[in-house]
């Protein structure tokens, strides 16, 4: 399959191999290999709407997807075959795989978190929340989400089925519309993205370790932070935006460690691999602008960048701290 025809709206790295998939407007779900020589098409399928979320299992066997048809679906990478696994009652936004406890969870605009074990078609467990699911993410056993009006829910995967409660609930320490939210890596708190280009990194318990810092913004234009991704290994991030450029950031040390060239389009995702040597980013139109701004001819694509140890390793030292 070629490129997709529409806006990337989701990317996510296989974790067992060097294989990403990426959901799109234009109702596709395309699944591309990183080989040395070059990045290969290796399959599509769609859904009857927008696609809005992919993810895959642990073994990379599978993925499953979620838009605006109201579906949660599973494609077997091997067999190709493919099933609905799951319905919402309006847009699916984001969807991860529970491998610890054979389930899938979706995120929805109809304000709930739903629970799928691909036995049967009803949802094992359904958790109402205040507002729209705009953001999520799972490092288990942390389940953190944000919503819209700026709600951030926190759960406990290993509890929830004795307390569907949130183990934390509140909002934002930033001032506009949630774009992004990823979890640490040691699984102690949680980075947002919104859509004034800024950043809080809020800790679950130590909140006075909290801090939030400017990024995406030139001296007369700010732009949304779209995407978030901690490296896998070093617990530093990256951050990408409606300006173009990604940006690797240290939070330990609260310092900008890179930023890279605008490639002078918006990124609408990025991802760093599970071994952390390459990320991929999406570059499209993410519609900041209104539909006067969509034109056919702009970019859509994904671009992968081989990540170097000194763009992603924190820096021994104190350097530049990151404007608060």
């Amino acid at each position: 399959p070629e490129g997709p025809s529409d806006s990337i709206s989701c990317l996510r790295w296989s974790p067992a191999a060097n294989i990403f998939a990426c959901g799109s407007w234009d109702k596709s779900v395309r699944i591309w290999e990183v080989t040395a020589q070059n990045i290969a098409p290796r399959m599509a399928y769609n859904h009857e709407a927008p696609v809005l979320c992919c993810a895959f299992s642990k073994d990379g066997q599978r993925i499953f997807s979620g838009g605006c048809d109201n579906k949660v679906k599973m494609k077997v990478l091997q067999t190709q075959q493919e099933q609905q696994i799951g319905q919402h009652d309006a847009p699916v936004k984001e969807v991860f795989v529970l491998d610890e406890m054979n389930m899938v969870v979706s995120g929805s605009w109809d304000r709930t978190l739903r629970f799928w074990n691909l036995q049967q078609p009803t949802p094992v467990a359904t958790l109402q929340l205040p507002e729209r699911v705009y953001t999520m993410d799972v490092k288990f056993p942390l389940l953190v989400v944000g919503c819209a009006e700026r709600h951030v829910l926190v759960y406990n995967l290993q509890a929830i089925q004795q307390n569907p409660q949130p183990y934390k609930q509140g909002q934002t320490a930033l001032k506009m519309q949630t774009r992004a939210i990823c979890a640490f890596p040691d699984k102690t708190g949680y980075a947002v993205g919104s859509v004034e280009g800024r950043c809080s990194i809020a800790y679950i318990e130590d909140t006075s370790k909290n801090f939030a810092f400017k990024c995406h913004r030139t001296n007369t234009e700010i732009y949304a932070v779209n995407d978030i991704d901690f490296h896998p290994q070093m617990g530093t991030f990256a951050t990408c935006g409606g300006d173009g450029t990604f940006v690797c950031w240290d939070k330990e040390n609260r310092q900008r460690l890179k930023a890279f060239n605008s490639c002078h389009y918006p990124i609408t995702a990025g991802k760093f691999n599970a071994g952390g040597d390459m990320y991929a980013y999406a570059v499209s139109y993410d519609w900041s602008r209104g539909h006067e701004q969509n034109h056919p001819s702009l970019p859509k694509g994904v671009l992968v960048h081989k990540v170097q140890a000194s763009e992603v390793q924190p820096k021994s030292g104190v350097g530049q701290r990151a404007k608060r």
